[in-house]
């Protein structure tokens, strides 16, 4: 079956938002400004955009997470936003220096997803946990990240890299969550882990996971996209005491804003909410500096939330 025939014709503005990362607003602000996107209309005078607009406005999505300007972008061709692309992977030096960054990254281009899961479980158990999460797999999702911005990481590779990570990862999880409940530590927060239902990817999911039970957190993972209600009401039948998102950069700020907000208004007060990834990064001067934990600043956001526990 052709692409054509498996592919929708059009997109609803809503569907560009979720699938896209640009705001709706957004959407209508850069029709106004600079002419493009040019939606069409369907029998509710609803806007909807053809396919080959989705896919230009994803390119250019992925060059403004890289500090493009939307304006310089709009006036170029699809030729020029491709070739301007390429030019922006720019962690490709970094790969090539570390030999286990490489070797994942061609293993995955050349879709050998067995020897590249060995790959990895070998790279973890000679670097544990920590350093194989902060080491490798940061850089290499990142990597993955801007060869997805590039042109030269497919989406269904960027898929393959997330199930690969779940075969690798979870088992260390499992092991680093079987903690001397006998050993004298502070209290552990119960963590309650997902995304929103416009993220799709669970790789910063299982990246914080690994990361929070290094630091004796108990978590408990429900995948990504989970609708909101189903995050409240799992926060409070499991006694959470963080509830912890991601946020590829491939979701509008204004959204990640918006999740957090309402989030934090339908949970109990005593639950922090973290937001963690590149979109959370980029939203933090809408969320707050306090919400957003980059994968660095977990051990310290932990200590933090234990020496408020012991106050309260």
């Amino acid at each position: 079956m052709s692409n054509a025939a498996t592919k929708p014709a059009s997109h609803t503005i809503s569907d560009v938002e979720r699938d896209i990362g640009v705001a709706k607003e957004t959407l209508r602000v850069w029709e106004r400004r600079y002419g493009f996107p040019q939606p069409t209309r369907d029998f509710n005078d609803e806007r909807t955009y053809p396919l080959e607009q989705v896919e230009r406005l994803a390119r250019i999505k992925r060059l403004i997470d890289h500090g493009h300007r939307p304006g310089k972008l709009m006036a170029l061709s699809d030729a020029e936003l491709a070739e301007l692309g390429a030019k922006v992977i720019a962690l490709a030096p970094a790969v090539l220096s570390d030999p286990d960054l490489a070797r994942a990254m061609t293993l995955l281009r050349g879709h050998q997803g067995s020897a590249l899961r060995a790959h990895l479980s070998h790279s973890l158990l000679r670097r544990g946990l920590r350093d194989f999460v902060m080491g490798l797999l940061a850089p290499l999702s990142a990597a993955v990240r801007h060869g997805w911005t590039g042109g030269t990481i497919a989406t269904f590779e960027e898929r393959i890299f997330a199930e690969t990570l779940q075969h690798v990862l979870r088992p260390a999880i499992i092991a680093a969550s079987a903690i001397d409940e006998g050993a004298a530590r502070p209290r552990a927060p119960r963590v309650l882990l997902t995304t929103m239902p416009q993220e799709r990817s669970s790789v910063g999911l299982l990246m914080m996971e690994a990361l929070l039970a290094l630091e004796g957190a108990h978590c408990m993972s429900l995948g990504p996209q989970t609708a909101l209600a189903d995050i409240v009401a799992a926060a409070e039948a499991l006694k959470s005491d963080i509830v912890s998102l991601s946020f590829s950069s491939r979701v509008a700020t204004r959204v990640i804003a918006d999740s957090v907000t309402e989030l934090r208004a339908r949970v109990d007060g005593s639950v922090q909410v973290w937001a963690g990834g590149s979109g959370a990064l980029l939203a933090r001067r809408l969320i707050g500096e306090n919400s957003v934990v980059a994968l660095e600043d977990i051990g310290a956001a932990i200590a933090r939330w234990q020496a408020h526990a012991a106050k309260s």
